[in-house]
């Protein structure tokens, strides 16, 4: 049995809850792209977006098993850059209007930081 402390659990919640939600606005966008948009970018957001739902949940996951100091910071950099890149593509596909100047890039490289610290997460693990 894994000991509930409030932090992993808050953690593990977090993870579901983005994971869910990322997964929901991927497959509406697939099905939106597939029906309503000929946008490219809106085929892209939801990829990535369904891309990324799984290893929200596994970061939550993650947290109940293992002690990993970085995984909130994981958690926070790939939702951020989830936000702003998605955010972005979403905006230019249906508003035909960026977020605001550089913001993919910035969300994209939120991403890219994210699973350099899931990386780093590896080399740090230790056993609850």
């Amino acid at each position: 049995m894994i000991a509930d402390t409030g932090a992993t659990s808050r953690l593990l919640r977090a993870g579901m809850v983005l994971s869910g939600l990322a997964g929901a606005v991927g497959v509406i966008c697939l099905a939106l792209a597939a029906h309503e948009s000929s946008s490219p970018l809106l085929r892209t957001a939801a990829q990535v977006l369904l891309y990324h739902a799984p290893i929200l949940l596994g970061l939550g996951l993650l947290s109940q098993l293992r002690r990993a100091p970085l995984l909130p910071v994981t958690l926070l950099l790939m939702t951020g850059g989830l936000t702003l890149f998605c955010g972005d593509l979403l905006s230019r596909a249906f508003l035909e209007a960026r977020l605001f100047p550089m913001s993919a890039p910035i969300g994209g490289a939120s991403l890219i930081l994210g699973w350099l610290t899931l990386a780093l997460n590896a080399l740090r693990l230790t056993a609850k």
